[in-house]
């Protein structure tokens, strides 16, 4: 990570630890985040947009954007970036939740989180339902701050690099589903 990246982020990190943090907000970010762990938040609402024939289109974008950004964050960027956690860097900084992975960049909880919100965005049939999951989304995204599990830049990158597989995942549904729709033309005799 160039110095200066570098840097910022850890000022604007130690910033938010001292002057966000909170006895109030603390069980509730560190519950969100938790319930973030693996994609499971966002997998299960996923899941739960496939139950109904209204929904079905947008829980299968999501589910594939999510499948999509773990392969390209947990398999391929974070591996090769390789960057450390932000406990790891910055001398004295206390992090609120356990993190077993050792790399930080990008924020898997965030990538996940937009894949969802953005495949929703595209694909879901009521304006209540994209806006809730960008807001889940973002919180996601803050709550990784918050929690000090990550530096802002990974979460920054989290949220572009999800946006990209959610509009990817909403695009391949969609081409697969009017695929899948047309009506098959009849045997020739």
């Amino acid at each position: 990570m160039p110095e200066f990246i570098q840097q910022m982020d850890e000022q604007m990190l130690v910033w938010i630890a001292q002057n966000v943090r909170c006895a109030l907000l603390d069980p509730f970010m560190k519950l969100y985040t938790l319930m973030g762990n693996s994609g499971m938040l966002f997998i299960v609402l996923g899941l739960v947009l496939l139950l109904f024939k209204q929904t079905r289109k947008a829980g299968l974008s999501a589910l594939c954007a999510m499948l999509i950004g773990l392969v390209v964050v947990n398999f391929t960027i974070k591996p090769l970036v390789a960057r450390a956690r932000p406990w790891l860097v910055i001398e004295n900084f206390v992090n609120l939740v356990p993190e077993h992975d050792p790399n930080s960049f990008p924020s898997g909880h965030t990538n996940a989180a937009f894949a969802f919100a953005l495949a929703v965005c595209r694909s879901a049939p009521k304006k209540w339902m994209k806006m809730a999951a960008v807001c889940a989304a973002v919180v996601m995204g803050l709550s990784r701050l918050y929690v000090g599990v990550h530096f802002p830049s990974d979460v920054l990158a989290g949220a572009v690099v999800g946006s990209l597989c959610g509009l990817l995942g909403a695009f391949v549904v969609k081409q697969a589903w009017e695929h899948l729709s047309r009506p098959t033309p009849p045997d020739p005799e």
